[in-house]
């Protein structure tokens, strides 16, 4: 079974890409990503398992990396934009007009924006595209939003799972306080909401939606240590 499940991904546009970059098959990348997953605690937290003839270089590289999202995510981008022969700002689509010319201070900037990119693209990616609370999956109107605050826990800014997939309005309202995600993944409206006038758009984009399971993620389940963090320090009860 957990082999099917990794072999049938062999057809993943990203993967193809990938093995077209590395020269290598699609079932070959398919084969060690499923390796990855043998060690991926967001996968055995789901029941997935990954597959079973790992090395100890899988093993040393994981751990290597796992835990380390920010320098993997910048890392992984260089490398991606050597292999395509572009620059990263455009990989990245950085308005280089922006940016000084040069420095330290161009370099911090392209590696925060190249970063804040790769994060939107894996909980996105995480949840198809959909927002957890209302099902939209229009990315236009999506954001990978923080559980824990980008400027408050700085060694978790880019780890996946202190992040949900939210359209623009449940970003905000949950940013503000006004709705929260409890432990269990339920959906929280704030009272603050449910004091003020029942009209028909606070139903529709708020009210209805309380007790409601989130739509859970392929991987990088909300760490429930961040949910409860929110709903202690944000959350408007």
């Amino acid at each position: 079974m957990e082999a099917r499940i990794w072999k049938n991904s062999s057809g993943n546009p990203e993967v193809i890409k990938l093995a077209k970059l590395l020269g290598r098959t699609p079932c070959s990348i398919v084969f060690k990503l499923g390796n990855f997953g043998s060690f991926d605690p967001s996968l055995q937290e789901r029941g997935v398992g990954g597959l079973k003839n790992t090395s100890k270089l899988d093993q040393q590289i994981w751990n290597e990396f796992y835990g380390n999202f920010e320098e993997v995510a910048f890392e992984s981008e260089k490398l991606r934009a050597s292999l395509e022969k572009k620059p990263i700002e455009v990989l990245n689509e950085i308005d280089i007009s922006e940016l000084p010319i040069e420095g330290l201070v161009r370099e911090q900037i392209v590696k925060t924006r190249v970063n804040q990119n790769f994060f939107r693209k894996t909980i996105l990616a995480s949840y198809k595209n959909t927002c957890c609370i209302t099902g939209i999956n229009i990315p236009s109107l999506l954001v990978a939003g923080h559980i824990v605050p980008w400027s408050f826990d700085e060694k978790n800014r880019m780890n996946p799972s202190n992040g949900l997939c939210l359209n623009y309005l449940h970003d905000k309202a949950y940013e503000l306080g006004l709705i929260t995600i409890d432990p269990n993944y339920n959906i929280l409206i704030s009272n603050k909401i449910s004091e003020m006038e029942k009209t028909e758009a606070n139903i529709y984009f708020f009210s209805q939606h309380r007790n409601k399971k989130i739509i859970l993620p392929s991987r990088y389940l909300p760490d429930k240590k961040f949910l409860e963090h929110h709903y202690e320090t944000r959350f408007i009860k």
